[in-house]
């Protein structure tokens, strides 16, 4: 399964946008109002946890320089990434976009696709003011 949030333009260099999302504490701005749960775990991991939800660890599995950071799930039941995609529009913009991969059965699909897709897609919605916020 692979679901894709839109992309959202960022007033921040690719550089800064890569940086912002780097640092896994600036997850927490990003997250759905819903959020009943959020602890860092460590430099590269942290735990969430949305009302109604199971608790979903997850940490940076990878990093390519101001291009890419794949997070992925640390642990638990289901295995699956989150990649951060970012694209240089001008010397202060970027773009982002989210995309979210897993393997799943047809009925464990059928049954998070639409919660997943909706929470990918308030995290790229998040984005543009929480990184003014912190920057």
């Amino acid at each position: 399964m692979r679901l894709e949030s839109p992309k959202v333009t960022l007033d921040k260099s690719t550089e800064d946008t890569f940086n912002f999302l780097s640092d896994i504490k600036n997850f927490k701005s990003l997250m759905p109002e819903n959020i009943s749960k959020f602890e860092v775990l460590g430099e590269d991991k942290f735990l969430f946890a949305l009302k109604g939800m199971p608790e979903i660890i997850l940490k940076k599995k990878e990093s390519t320089p101001n291009s890419q950071i794949v997070l992925g799930a640390a642990g638990g039941k289901i295995d699956f990434s989150l990649i951060a995609n970012i694209t240089q529009v001008d010397a202060n913009k970027s773009e982002v976009q989210l995309v979210f991969e897993g393997e799943f059965n047809a009925m464990m699909a059928m049954m998070i696709k639409g919660p997943i897709n909706k929470f990918i897609e308030t995290l790229a919605t998040n984005m543009p003011n929480a990184i003014n916020t912190v920057a």
